[in-house]
């Protein structure tokens, strides 16, 4: 897990949930943080906004999304996994 990514990610996630960043652990929910279907609208573009990379996110039913919100822990591995596959297309 990149640190770096981590803590952005948890930044974004604290700033959505209005938070305070220490209170957020990586077995976190949704729920747990107070985040409802807007603010997963607004996590996704502030994601992609941060990283520079697309989220393949169904709003309209998040169940049949390719990317997980079960925890915080899925929330980053998810972002990293999309990070390190956009950058391989770079190449």
């Amino acid at each position: 897990m990149n640190q770096n990514t981590k803590k952005e990610i948890l930044l974004i996630l604290s700033e959505h949930a209005m938070v305070d960043i220490s209170k957020i652990k990586l077995d976190s929910t949704p729920k747990e943080l107070g985040l409802d279907s807007l603010n997963f609208v607004e996590i996704i573009f502030a994601l992609e906004e941060k990283f520079d990379i697309s989220i393949p996110f169904n709003s309209n039913d998040a169940s049949k999304s390719e990317f997980e919100f079960k925890n915080v822990q899925t929330i980053i591995e998810g972002v990293e996994d999309i990070i390190q596959h956009s950058s391989s297309k770079k190449i």
